[in-house]
């Protein structure tokens, strides 16, 4: 093994498992901290449930998958979080990237969340997305990491005790040898720009001896070639049968894609009272998906924000995540008994439910739905699923991945 990747969350660690697929590495993704070793592959991607988590646990978690990793035989660790820096001021980025560091012997380590293709830059230390700061992107109204501040600096800043450095546009445009010298200038995290996936390629040649990076599956662009792997495309055998499309998501893009999948195919909202008042079971849902003679009928309870605020003050903020989340990892779980072939996720805290309720240990990567969004099998089952981040995908994302999803490619 050559890359070891911790991913804090679902949706993100199959979004990098691709990255490193399409550059030609053979990688397993995981779900949760492994068992027993693995043989045969040149990259392995963790995906964990720690992005939200407790400070404690998710240092801890992090710590335990970092040293499976290196125990396998990976020479570069990377830290993967979202391509929006979901956080807050008590971590989890800054905090988990320190504890690793200190373990992997690190002192320079490259943060850059960029991921151009989905509309993700960092210039001047600030994240944008599209042709909007974060701060502006519809993320400033996350229900659990809500991220008002696009300078990356200060994020970092506040939740690490490491200095926090910034190499610029204009040296990553001088090239690797710039970049690397930056590196040097002592104990740091650098926020790196990256305008275009070239700056990504550049960033990672410059990372070729460094143990630790943090970022999104951008920052994986550059990191293969320095092990010698090209590019190629992953093979996929996709799996007919009935489907369900399942969306916690409350991000401006997938409540557009809700919007648009909801005119072709019937849609079943759990609304926050439903849930709390017991009114769905998995049960109830799935004898309603089955029931459905569309292929891939859709189940959300993806709310505009101020619907997802009134809940929150209503029920706790914890308490109405934690009730929701349970409800999708039980109908992942009774779809799977009823024999659906696939199930398209939107969220990361949904993917991560959907994936546990199935009860998935191993996913092999496939083709590309999306940039950011590949077709995985799990296990050696007839079931593949996709796990969407949020923010990806256009507005017939849904749609397209049920019909990816059962091809052969």
């Amino acid at each position: 093994m050559k890359i070891g990747v911790i991913a804090d969350d679902f949706t993100g660690a199959s979004d990098i498992a691709l990255t490193l697929a399409e550059a030609g590495m053979k990688t397993l993704l995981l779900a949760g901290l492994p068992e027993h070793p693995v043989t045969g592959c040149d990259a392995a991607v963790i995906s964990l449930k720690s992005r939200t988590a407790p400070l404690e646990q998710a240092i801890r978690q992090s710590l335990q998958a970092c040293d499976w990793l290196t125990g396998q035989g990976a020479e570069q660790i990377i830290f993967k979080v979202c391509s929006t820096f979901d956080s807050t001021d008590q971590g989890n980025i800054g905090q988990v990237t320190e504890a690793l560091a200190e373990r992997l012997g690190e002192t320079a380590v490259i943060v850059c969340p960029a991921f151009p293709e989905n509309g993700r830059s960092v210039y001047q230390g600030h994240l944008f997305v599209g042709d909007r700061l974060l701060s502006e992107s519809g993320m400033q109204n996350h229900p659990l990491t809500p991220m008002r501040e696009s300078d990356l600096r200060r994020v970092l800043a506040r939740q690490t005790r490491w200095p926090v450095a910034h190499v610029p546009a204009q040296v990553v445009a001088r090239g690797t040898g710039a970049v690397a010298e930056m590196l040097t200038s002592g104990k740091a995290m650098f926020i790196v720009d990256a305008i275009e996936d070239d700056d990504l390629v550049t960033i990672g040649a410059a990372a070729k001896h460094r143990k630790l990076l943090c970022g999104g599956s951008g920052i994986a662009l550059g990191l293969p070639g320095n092990f010698g792997f090209r590019s190629a495309s992953p093979p996929w055998t996709g799996h007919p049968g009935k489907g369900a499309v399942l969306s916690g998501s409350c991000s401006v893009a997938t409540r557009a894609q809700i919007a648009a999948y909801s005119k072709v195919a019937p849609s079943l909202e759990l609304t926050a009272d439903a849930v709390m008042a017991g009114k769905h079971s998995a049960e109830s849902v799935a004898d309603w998906v089955m029931a459905e003679a569309h292929k891939a009928p859709l189940v959300y309870s993806s709310a505009d924000p101020e619907t997802v605020k009134a809940a929150q003050q209503k029920y706790g903020q914890t308490i109405v995540a934690d009730r929701i989340e349970g409800l999708f990892r039980e109908l992942a779980a009774e779809l799977s008994r009823r024999g659906i072939s696939q199930i398209v996720s939107a969220g990361g805290e949904t993917s991560g439910a959907v994936v546990a309720g199935l009860g998935a240990r191993q996913l092999t990567v496939g083709t590309r739905i999306a940039p950011g969004v590949p077709a995985l099998r799990v296990d050696d089952r007839a079931l593949v699923i996709a796990l969407k981040s949020g923010n990806f995908g256009d507005e017939n994302f849904f749609a397209h991945a049920i019909k990816m999803l059962s091809e052969d490619r």
